[in-house]
């Protein structure tokens, strides 16, 4: 060792001094303090003195006693209508038809149809679709025909992500089987003779193909598959004509949706927008004979005469039927319609990404605030409350429900998505997106009548728009996003130590949950900041 390092001074031990304790602090009364810390939502929405939105404000983390399996999102739709999961997709035409349907009753939610067809029958035939769906079947293939190439096989591959393609004489369902052509039978062609090889040279025919009949249950399909070491089962009916597919991988993925919402008589559970107009009554007797469980009044304000007598109608004819109306934002308002028979009640105006109805009319009110006064009134009434608009990510969602509402329905955060209406484009930037617009917005007045009814206009009346046309980047599919959102919901709970949305919405209005204002800077400092680039995937 060096001689300037042996000849160092030896530091004398320090005696660490204790935190000392204000006097002040040693007669406060913590348990009264500790009421004081956070505030419950009553006060928040006094204290506050305007109107709050989500962003608004955080809710206080309680105790964690439970995994985040535990915490169970069960809840009410309508007075009626149990749900396993609190999420609706809108009645939007570039975000509800059948395929958003059916894969928001798989993961536990449900799916309301939008009213803006061609006429009343198709929007009845998308209700059909969802209601005849079974689990592990493919009602709606992609099927090709035997003339065309191998070529439109690979786009057929390039844009669904499989060549496991049945064979008809159409090109469509319905049409006569004639075979089935997968990838196996395409591997060894060269790529320069894919525009030359007819899908009839290879395909494997139909009289050597292994079919199942229409009456054939899910569990003897997977019996089939599994005896004769198949992938697909094609389903004829008596004509042999192609009516659906099984795939073996969509057999193990019907495992995975233990939480389904299903009606009485095991079908996925649908509702269905429709307009205010006298005219509605008979789009109503075509839903209904398709099985649709709920109906959902769509209507920018819903105090109106016309929506009472609507509903009074409803109710008088169609007991049976479960009815949400709306929209509304006061409690004026949700009176109004409960007292005309209303199962439960749509908040929300001017409060959606798409919508600019505020900004346009000058009519609205803060979502948060509509939410929480609303849905406490509707809750004395015993009439559960839809949180509609505002919704950005999880975290909305745990908050609309800490409000009162007891699901929440989504647009803008399902459009893009693989379920959701639309091709899918690729715009200037290279980024893939899908069209997604307002219902109150021109271009879809413009297309159909039912929007212009939502806005109370008509054909030959100056239109206003409430509403835009946009762009939403590819979410991909619901079946990755929506155990997402489950899931996120579930550690928000957890982190507010509770177990259920009942147990929720009493630790709310009892003042035990307690809740916080937030300033624009803590807005700032509770998302990322501070840093040079960052990714963020949510799953």
């Amino acid at each position: 060792m060096c001689t300037a390092l042996k000849e160092l001074p030896i530091m004398a031990q320090v005696d660490s001094p204790r935190l000392e304790i204000p006097d002040s602090l040693k007669t406060v009364d913590w348990d009264a303090e500790f009421e004081k810390d956070g505030v419950t939502a009553d006060e928040m929405f006094a204290k506050a003195n305007t109107s709050l939105t989500y962003n608004d404000f955080n809710i206080f983390p309680g105790f964690i006693d439970f995994p985040v399996s535990a915490v169970d999102l069960t809840t009410k739709l309508t007075k009626e209508i149990t749900l396993r999961a609190p999420l609706i997709s809108s009645p939007m035409d570039t975000v509800t038809e059948h395929e958003m349907a059916i894969t928001m009753a798989l993961h536990g939610g449900i799916g309301i149809i939008h009213a803006n067809f061609p006429t009343p029958a198709d929007q009845a035939a998308e209700v059909l679709k969802v209601k005849r769906y079974k689990q592990g079947f493919i009602n709606f293939p992609q099927c090709i025909k035997p003339d065309d190439t191998v070529l439109d096989l690979m786009a057929i591959k390039s844009l669904y992500g499989f060549t496991g393609t049945p064979v008809t004489d159409t090109g469509k369902v319905g049409g006569k089987l004639l075979g089935l052509v997968t990838s196996r039978d395409v591997d060894f062609i060269k790529e320069k003779l894919y525009k030359s090889t007819r899908i009839g040279e290879v395909m494997v025919p139909r009289e050597r193909l292994i079919t199942g009949s229409e009456t054939l249950e899910l569990s003897d399909a997977y019996n089939i598959l599994e005896g004769e070491k198949k992938g697909k089962l094609p389903i004829v009916n008596s004509n042999d004509e192609l009516v659906a597919l099984i795939a073996r991988t969509d057999l193990k993925k019907s495992r995975d949706f233990p939480n389904s919402s299903y009606d009485k008589k095991g079908q996925l559970m649908v509702g269905a927008a429709i307009n205010t107009r006298e005219s509605s009554h008979a789009t109503v007797t075509l839903l209904v004979e398709a099985g649709v469980d709920v109906l959902v009044v769509d209507s920018s304000n819903g105090a109106s005469q016309y929506q009472v007598d609507l509903l009074q109608w409803l109710k008088s004819t169609y007991p049976q039927v479960q009815v949400i109306a709306g929209n509304v934002v006061t409690m004026r308002q949700a009176k109004l319609l409960i007292d005309a028979g209303a199962d439960a009640l749509r908040i929300g105006m001017g409060s959606g990404s798409i919508c600019i109805t505020q900004e346009v009319m000058a009519v609205g009110r803060a979502q948060g605030s509509a939410v929480f006064q609303v849905a406490r009134y509707a809750r004395s009434r015993g009439v559960p409350v839809i949180a509609d608009g505002g919704i950005r990510d999880v975290g909305y969602i745990t908050k609309a429900l800490g409000l009162g509402a007891s699901t929440v329905m989504m647009g803008g955060l399902l459009a893009g998505t693989t379920e959701a209406p639309g091709e899918y484009f690729w715009g200037p930037n290279g980024l893939r997106l899908k069209k997604y617009r307002g219902m109150g917005s021109i271009d879809a007045m413009e297309a159909h009548s039912t929007s212009q009814d939502r806005y109370f206009t008509s054909d030959d009346a100056i239109k206003v728009a409430q509403g835009v046309t946009a762009t939403m980047r590819d979410r991909g599919t619901c079946h990755k996003f929506l155990p997402y959102l489950i899931r996120g919901m579930q550690h928000g709970f957890q982190d507010i130590g509770i177990k259920s949305l009942n147990e929720f919405h009493s630790k709310v209005y009892d003042g035990t949950v307690k809740f916080e204002l937030r300033s624009q800077n803590a807005q700032l400092e509770g998302g990322v900041h501070s840093l040079h680039s960052y990714e963020k995937p949510a799953y």
